[in-house]
């Protein structure tokens, strides 16, 4: 039987074990360029073994609801960070290790303007909007070595 994971909205509390909310949300913590532009600082820990930071730009296809969920995936080496370049939502998926295993999946549906960034070895969905255009800033590892594990479900769950 296909278990349903209910999509909750994108809280920065909720997703601290997983990462970082990356969001413009209450005042800035310092004005720079003569006041004329606030500065949200350091919002995101980036982690890298053995590599540098690289920015990508993603183009990603965007999925229906409900969605089957297959498969989830983590980088060992390297926090990843998907800054939407629009203001359109999309759906953030995760999951607790559970001793190397994926646990029971968690979804979020981001508010416009927030992005998200997993933390090193962090279970998560696919990049998945749910609108056009999927287009998205990506910050990630730049390395050699397997940065990737995926974990495919023997029964997919149901994201709604």
């Amino acid at each position: 039987m296909t278990e349903t994971i209910a999509i909750e909205p994108l809280t920065a509390e909720a997703f601290a074990p997983f990462g970082d909310v990356l969001e413009a949300a209450g005042a800035p913590d310092r004005l720079i360029n003569q006041g004329l532009c606030g500065r949200y600082h350091d919002r995101a820990r980036l982690e890298y073994v053995d590599g540098r930071a690289g920015i990508s730009l993603f183009q990603a296809e965007p999925r229906t609801l409900p969605l089957s969920l297959t498969m989830v995936e983590r980088h060992p080496l390297g926090s990843q960070a998907f800054i939407p370049m629009t203001q359109n939502p999309f759906l953030v998926i995760v999951a607790p290790d559970e001793q190397g295993m994926p646990g029971r999946p968690l979804a979020f549906r981001t508010a416009p303007g927030q992005g998200v960034n997993y933390r090193r070895g962090t279970w998560h969905g696919v990049l998945t909007p749910l609108s056009e255009p999927g287009l998205f800033a990506v910050i990630d590892r730049i390395g050699e070595g397997a940065n990737l594990e995926e974990h495919w479900f023997e029964t997919p769950y149901r994201v709604a």
